[in-house]
């Protein structure tokens, strides 16, 4: 195939898993020809790149080419533009990021069972706590004055706010309709 009569594509790189095989995505709008509603189209082609040169995200220019195997039949002709992504693995996402936004449940349930624990701690001091409030009451049970009874207070019965009776404002849409039908007998 001549040079000149060569296809040559612009897109962005969506896939490099491949060995020396990138995958590159173009989007165009095309007008319906019945409903004209605009629509997008997506062309993606299995581009040779030699040298693993692409990355996910690059813009690059292809060239169509003879077939290299089933899918490929472009070839990388050069990078326009680099897309900076950042190089994180998943691990290191999730050290980063805390144990409370990533497994909830396993957090609320280590925060029970440290609150159980502490209670059971708890158990043993308000138990001696006891036993020693129970050994004071013993001892000063003849010298403790005897309380005075409370005498009950007279309630009074409360006001309640006087009824104020309202006579029902008459409907102003119903005297138009009983007006109306006497008109017509």
């Amino acid at each position: 195939m001549a040079r000149s009569m060569r296809k040559v594509r612009v897109g962005a790189v969506v896939r490099t898993n491949q060995d020396k095989t990138a995958i590159v995505e173009m989007v165009w709008k095309q007008r319906h020809r019945l409903y004209r509603k605009q629509m997008r189209r997506v062309a993606r082609f299995y581009v040779h790149d030699e040298e693993n040169r692409c990355r996910l995200g690059d813009t690059v220019r292809i060239e169509e080419t003879r077939r290299i195997s089933k899918n490929k039949h472009w070839r990388l002709m050069e990078i326009l533009e680099r897309k900076q992504v950042a190089d994180v693995s998943p691990m290191e996402l999730e050290t980063d990021v805390g144990q409370e936004i990533t497994q909830p449940r396993i957090v609320a349930a280590e925060a029970r069972a440290e609150a159980a624990s502490e209670a059971a701690e708890a158990e043993p001091e308000a138990a001696e706590e006891e036993v020693l409030v129970e050994e004071a009451e013993e001892e000063p049970e003849a010298e403790a004055e005897p309380e005075p009874e409370e005498e009950p207070e007279a309630e009074e019965p409360e006001e309640e706010p006087e009824a104020v009776d309202e006579e029902p404002e008459a409907e102003p849409e119903a005297e138009p309709k009983a007006e109306e039908q006497e008109e017509k007998e």
